[in-house]
């Protein structure tokens, strides 16, 4: 058999053959949603984005007989070792065909980039952190994922296995329908009521004439409310003012929920059209008129995937993260809306899971992060 060679990635046209082999690993895949091309050349630093300021990405590829048959990323998150005083590297954007011999080679090549920058462990998938798309799939190949979820062959766990990476984490999809909602609101109506009385709190749906500033301070209480929480990373000045512009023509005003209390926003919920159908119909291009056919008549759309549901620390374990949720219920109902997926949650999550499932919501996807030490 021929050997596997892999290289880092330096020229345009590897740049290029970077970012179209999942196009052709995944062309057969009923399932697959191609990732929109001009996002992915930021996610890997073909094109400027502020995540890169501080940290550190190199691409890979594998080639047999000259051909690509895998990729990978080696990335340097100084945030989250600065954080947690590690020296753990992290991988992403891993495609691989099915062959144990070039993914053991992708990860060699991605550990001694690593290793050769200090760092002595590995974790990952992460695209490139946990403020973005993240985790293997290992449970619920029988659908497409929602959108900014990841998606990849049921194989590639076998290959993570035999490389000697073992599970850390994982992440829950759950899935609820229209007819689960008004029974759960009923459920939760007096409950919200008396909360929001004592609590004196306002809800308030994101300002389309401040739509900027708006998104901006939704996400800082998401910044804020998870300073706890496992490998969370807060986002930097800059990530948070590109995430805002980049979801100005995404976010529908009206399922973006916040929660003041004096007039200070203390939470927020939001969630984002599953857009994925029509990616796939634009194959992932945005231009010329991909985004078009991608933002036309929104309420045609009428599946979302409910993103986050945050509280800063000092009001957590008050009932606020209900009463955003309870909100959002008749906002979804007035859109129409036929089926909602939250995800991603943490396992170690066990309030929020718990609630989920109190509340009827099934779990239909597992996606898992793997560490492996060098």
């Amino acid at each position: 058999m021929h050997p596997v060679v892999v290289k880092p990635v330096r020229t345009w046209r590897e740049k290029r053959a970077f970012l179209n082999f999942p196009w052709l690993l995944y062309k057969e895949d009923p399932y697959w949603i191609p990732p929109l091309r001009i996002d992915q050349k930021e996610m890997v630093n073909y094109k400027p984005h502020p995540f890169y300021i501080r940290n550190e990405i190199q691409t890979f590829l594998a080639y047999r007989r000259g051909e690509v048959c895998g990729r990978i990323a080696a990335i340097i998150n100084h945030g989250h070792n600065e954080r947690y005083n590690e020296r753990r590297g992290f991988f992403g954007f891993f495609e691989c065909v099915d062959d144990v011999e070039v993914a053991q080679a992708l990860f060699d090549a991605a550990k001694q980039w690593l290793a050769d920058r200090g760092m002595v462990a590995l974790r990952g998938p992460t695209n490139p952190s946990l403020n973005y798309t993240l985790g293997l799939l290992v449970e619920g190949f029988n659908s497409s994922p929602y959108f900014m979820m990841t998606y990849n062959p049921p194989y590639y766990e076998k290959l993570l296995l035999a490389c000697g990476f073992e599970k850390t984490q994982d992440l829950y999809a759950y899935w609820g329908k229209r007819d689960m909602l008004p029974g759960v609101q009923a459920k939760l109506q007096p409950i919200c009521d008396e909360i929001r009385r004592r609590l004196n709190i306002t809800l308030r749906e994101l300002n389309p004439k401040r739509f900027l500033e708006d998104v901006e301070a939704f996400l800082e209480v998401y910044n804020r409310s998870l300073v706890s929480t496992w490998g969370f990373v807060p986002m930097t000045k800059e990530e948070i003012h590109h995430v805002a512009s980049g979801l100005r023509w995404l976010i529908v005003p009206q399922l973006a929920l916040g929660a003041e209390i004096d007039g200070q926003l203390v939470g927020a919920t939001f969630g984002l059209l599953d857009y994925n159908p029509r990616i796939r119909a634009i194959n992932g291009r945005m231009f010329p008129f991909g985004f078009i056919r991608l933002l036309w008549n929104k309420r045609r759309i009428k599946a979302m995937r409910l993103i986050s549901t945050n509280v800063v620390p000092e009001y957590q374990r008050l009932g606020i993260g209900m009463v955003l949720l309870n909100g959002l219920v008749p906002r979804g109902l007035d859109w129409g809306l036929e089926e909602v997926e939250f995800s991603w949650v943490l396992e170690s999550n066990r309030l929020s899971r718990r609630s989920l499932e109190k509340g009827g919501a099934i779990r239909t996807k597992t996606y898992r992060l793997y560490d492996l030490d060098f």
